[in-house]
């Protein structure tokens, strides 16, 4: 980039250039140790592509020991070092320097040990993000985190960046999810931060490394928690006739205490020129378009039969009383045709006590028994919406409301 230069390098160094080399061979024998101008171009920069440099010399380390002693030797000599996990960085964290060696953690890519009970994996800095995934998803599990590059960007990478990704909203950064690390100082010596509980006693040194860029240390093992995967996702397209009203939108989810899993937003130019490349269908008549994703618990359902269903209604094929729960968007969405009293009210406190705020039902307007008895459970008009079965009359029960009537 015009008017931007890499820092000017120390001449000294580049001086002992070959006396470094070799010594670097001693502490990482074979294949560790790349030198040549044609094999460190495929180091020369990272994600940040706009700036290319050879680095003085290419470090692939496999042991805890030897980043301990590359450390040490550059540490006691005054020699500077880059560490580099995948290169998948924009901002230029792993960019080489001429006079500093660039330590390379890819031979770091075994995962340790992953602990269901504890809901924690221990894995080595060279791991992908995707790779965490990977090794747990088939008990349902996953790592949140999900930067774009997930396929390739590896976890000590992570840490080094503080990544996100667009479910960071819902599922925070790499630090919310980092439990511990293992770190090599630059003289060597190396500690432990964290472990497999949520918060260490004294200062917050994790969150002081994660996102350091590698300034304060190497990490040598990394400990994650991982999740559950959530039972269902949905999600919305949202257009806007100007991007002021799109950012109200999210102004007023989140204010509402609807947190998505996540959330991005596009402006005209974005839409187009991402429409023009990918031909993802996004409309082309709006000013801004906002992109939601809802995940949580699926759908649930109460059955039970009503013999006084009408065959034309919506939700006749299925069993009466068939009431539709979606907790993931904060606001339980409870959708059907009604049931006894007693069934609604114990249906209902049964999501309360899951956490629902609220629960919002739309009777059919031709279903007074079935309104009369959301009435006796509590319910209360709080609007209204058309549907081709007329006017219906939406009702809702809040987990604070109070007393219901007795009664079915």
């Amino acid at each position: 980039m015009p008017g931007l230069a890499m820092p000017k390098p120390d001449a000294a160094t580049i001086r002992r250039r070959a006396e470094i080399v070799a010594d670097m061979r001693i502490i990482v024998p074979g294949e560790g140790v790349v030198d040549t101008a044609n094999e460190m171009r495929a180091f020369e920069s990272d994600g940040l592509t706009a700036y290319r440099q050879l680095p003085l010399v290419v470090v692939l380390p496999e042991t805890v020991a030897q980043v301990s002693r590359v450390l040490k030797y550059c540490n006691d000599r005054n020699i500077r070092v880059v560490p580099r996990g995948s290169g998948t960085s924009l901002s230029g964290g792993a960019l080489p320097l001429e006079d500093a060696v660039l330590l390379v953690m890819s031979r770091f890519n075994r995962i340790l040990e992953i602990d269901f009970p504890n809901r924690v994996v221990v894995a080595q800095p060279g791991v992908t993000n995707l790779g965490i995934t990977t090794a747990v998803e088939q008990e349902g599990f996953y790592y949140a985190p999900d930067p774009s590059s997930q396929i390739a960007c590896s976890i000590g990478g992570n840490v080094a960046e503080n990544s996100g990704g667009v479910h960071c909203l819902k599922y925070g950064l790499t630090a919310n999810n980092v439990l511990g690390i293992e770190m090599v100082l630059m003289n060597g010596e190396v500690v432990r931060l964290g472990g497999r509980h949520l918060d260490a006693e004294g200062y917050d040194l994790l969150g002081v490394m994660t996102g350091s860029e590698g300034l304060l240390g190497v990490v040598s093992e990394v400990t994650v928690r991982i999740l559950k995967k959530p039972e269902t996702a949905r999600a919305l397209l949202i257009g806007f006739p100007t991007s002021e009203q799109g950012g109200q939108c999210v102004a007023d989810i989140i204010g509402a205490g609807i947190i998505p899993g996540g959330m991005e937003m596009m402006d005209r130019p974005a839409i187009h020129a991402a429409e023009d490349f990918v031909h993802a269908g996004y409309p082309l008549d709006v000013e801004a378009l906002l992109i939601v994703e809802l995940d949580g618990r699926p759908i649930a359902y109460l059955q039970s039969y009503d013999p006084h269903l009408e065959d034309d209604h919506p939700y006749a094929d299925q069993p009466f009383g068939t009431l539709g729960i979606d907790l993931s968007i904060g606001l339980a969405q409870l959708v059907g045709v009604g049931h006894g009293t007693a069934i609604v009210r114990q249906f209902v406190e049964q999501l309360f006590e899951e956490g629902a705020p609220r629960v919002i039902i739309d009777p059919h307007p031709r279903n007074a028994r079935a309104i009369r008895a959301y009435e006796k459970a509590g319910f209360r008009p709080i609007g209204r919406r058309q549907s081709q079965y007329g006017d219906v009359v939406l009702m809702a029960v809040d987990a604070a409301q109070g007393d219901t009537e007795e009664g079915d």
